[in-house]
């Protein structure tokens, strides 16, 4: 073989190796946690500054809740190292070429809406996310989201429960409640009825909640984003999100 065409070859194998090291760079598994009730709870005493139960009236260690609770997205803060405070968005399993495995994560902290308490069983709750202001893992991937989710044209996604939920009595003293939610999400424009696992608790004067649940984006007209780089991605993904709720 001629020292140019070795040279030639050498080359090559160093320019693929570059990029798949840059790919995994790029692309590596550094996916933040998924949503975590007892997590987003041991953040709350570093998120307020509540001195006394009138400030958001209710007692810090629980009390009555009934009435309107409204998303709080101003307390906590939002990125993928420490999102302390509410944000919604999905988790998607990808394959890469000589990486493997990760998970993609699109998260975005403008999420509003208001739940209605009346007693202990929640008769309406509305969130809406702005799709538009969705951001990754990887900045080169949020134009990919932007376009697969057709946010020009579909910039929110929301949920309206249908169906009371019965929160038990042990709801306004502070205890966990786990309970599944059903009612109608809306993505793309397209509205399926779902059933949502969710967790919460009151603390501080705060209902800290959790959601999370497998969604197919091809039942909502999404087709999920893909690059060279990637050899599948999953047509189903993890819609979460966690909410802090105030009173009022």
């Amino acid at each position: 073989m001629k020292p140019a065409a070795k040279y030639g070859i050498a080359a090559a194998v160093v320019i693929v190796l570059l990029a798949a090291a840059g790919a995994f760079w790029f692309l590596r598994d550094d996916a933040p946690d998924e949503v975590d009730l007892d997590t987003a709870v041991g953040s709350i005493a570093d998120n307020t500054t509540t001195t006394a139960a009138g400030d958001t009236g209710a007692d810090p260690a629980g009390g009555e809740i009934s009435g309107t609770w409204t998303v709080d997205s101003e307390t906590g803060e939002f990125d993928f190292e420490s999102a302390t405070g509410t944000f919604a968005g999905f988790r998607i399993e990808e394959e890469l070429a000589q990486i493997g495995a990760t998970t993609a994560v699109g998260r975005t902290g403008d999420v509003s809406g208001t739940v209605q308490i009346e007693g202990t069983t929640v008769t309406a709750a509305d969130i809406e996310v702005d799709l538009t202001t969705i951001t990754t893992d990887n900045s080169r991937r949020n134009s990919k989201v932007q376009e697969a989710l057709d946010t020009a044209q579909f910039p929110t996604a929301t949920f309206s429960l249908s169906e009371p939920i019965d929160l038990g009595e042990g709801a306004a003293d502070g205890d966990q409640v786990s309970v599944t939610a059903t009612g109608d999400l809306t993505i793309h424009g397209v509205t399926k009825s779902v059933q949502i696992p969710m967790e919460a608790q009151l603390v501080d004067g705060t209902v800290v909640l959790v959601a999370s649940t497998e969604i197919t984006f091809s039942d909502y007209d999404v087709e999920v984003p893909s690059a060279p780089v990637v050899v599948s991605v999953s047509d189903t993904g993890t819609l979460e999100m966690q909410l802090l709720l105030t009173k009022g």
